[in-house]
């Protein structure tokens, strides 16, 4: 068998198990998702707070560049990596800006939340290190333990006492430990105790990372996510977010001791070896950021319409979960849920199946994912196909 045959092979054993993926062309308007032409409700994507659809915003972030002013703030491109030519100013105010939001911590921007999971572990751990993950962390930040080299062990999700019982164990024969794990799950919806993971950090001298990419803009007085909502931004020894979901931009960031931040610059090879970011979209970040601070009520609007849409799907007698802006509905089997998927396509409402390998096997499902600016009349219609 050559070799295109036998990635033909492979594509039909994936079409047969229910777990071929297809790119589809999406385009916006005002809001709304469309779909080859038909208009749907978008219950796929990232824009939690709603943002992406503010045309108001946009108008007033290029209003200086339609009066010939500040063009270099427009910058389509940095032409260069950071450590060359293409820290431009727009880094140093986004991360002080980022700077204050933290308590005064470092902040470092980076190219985006991928680049961020597959960097600072593989900079950080060496051989001697051990990584503890959470069994349902995300699929980037399984990629950098595995670049790391570090020897690594994933514990039961938000099984703390798992995870204790894993460190007790492993602490003599280890130089350091690190412990990772998202704040928000991406798939499920649930939120860590970050109040035990610190207490577990502080007990045995770990080092604790958080990732807050499902979690930036969405919880927290000034939408800094869950270690802002419970308190303990400065517990952490390292806060991943990221600017491409709730603040509707691209890039990431990640909040550290300055010592960290300066070894990760001169450490860190998704940071050093590619092309910074453009100016517009940094400065873009930066006046989304200065938006999105002040807009708790957006926040508490969203939290409060999952809760409904969450307790109603039980109602309905479906199997869900969590308790953020991302709404699980478990069915288990692939075709069921893509024929789920489709029937609600096919009704204005614009959700896919997540299968495995993304999710484990027999926990395929569909995932609502709120948007601020969504109506309990419009998420109403999902709960009558149901």
């Amino acid at each position: 068998m050559n070799f295109y045959e036998s990635l033909k092979t492979e594509l039909d054993q994936l079409q047969d198990q229910g777990q071929f993926r297809e790119l589809r062309n999406i385009s916006y308007r005002s809001g709304k998702a469309f779909l080859e032409s038909r208009e749907l409700l978008n219950l796929s994507s990232n824009d939690y707070l709603g943002l992406a659809a503010r045309t108001d915003l946009r108008e007033e972030f290029f209003a200086p560049l339609c009066n010939g002013k500040n063009a270099e703030t427009f910058s389509m491109t940095a032409s260069s990596s950071r450590l060359l030519t293409g820290n431009h100013p727009g880094y140093a105010a986004l991360e002080s800006q980022l700077s204050r939001l933290y308590h005064g911590r470092a902040a470092l921007v980076l190219n985006s939340g991928y680049h961020a999971n597959i960097g600072i572990l593989p900079a950080l751990t060496g051989s001697d290190d051990l990584i503890l993950s959470d069994k349902l962390n995300h699929a980037s930040i399984i990629d950098g333990i595995r670049l790391s080299g570090a020897a690594f062990k994933r514990y039961g999700h938000r099984d703390y006492d798992q995870l204790e019982k894993i460190i007790a164990e492993k602490v003599s024969a280890c130089k350091r430990i690190f412990i990772i794990s998202e704040s928000v799950f991406s798939m499920d919806g649930d939120i860590a105790d970050l109040k035990r993971l610190v207490e577990i950090k502080q007990r045995y001298n770990a080092v604790l990372l958080i990732d807050e990419a499902h979690a930036a803009g969405v919880f927290g007085q000034k939408g800094c996510g869950i270690c802002e909502e419970t308190g303990l931004i400065d517990e952490i020894d390292i806060i991943i977010g990221t600017f491409g979901k709730a603040l509707c931009s691209s890039g990431a960031y990640a909040i550290m001791q300055p010592v960290v931040r300066d070894y990760l610059i001169n450490k860190m090879r998704p940071l050093i070896f590619t092309t910074a970011l453009p100016p517009v979209t940094v400065n873009w970040t930066s006046f989304i950021l200065s938006q999105a601070v002040t807009m708790n009520a957006r926040r508490l609007q969203l939290q409060e319409l999952a809760a409904k849409f969450r307790s109603a799907i039980k109602e309905k007698g479906y199997k869900t979960g969590g308790s953020s802006q991302i709404v699980p509905l478990i069915i288990g089997d692939n075709v069921k849920t893509i024929e789920l998927a489709e029937k609600l396509r096919n009704s204005g409402f614009l959700v896919f199946p997540v299968r495995p390998p993304t999710v484990p096997q027999g926990t395929s499902r569909l995932r609502f994912s709120l948007s601020a600016n969504m109506s309990w009349n419009e998420l109403k219609g999902v709960l009558d196909l149901l």
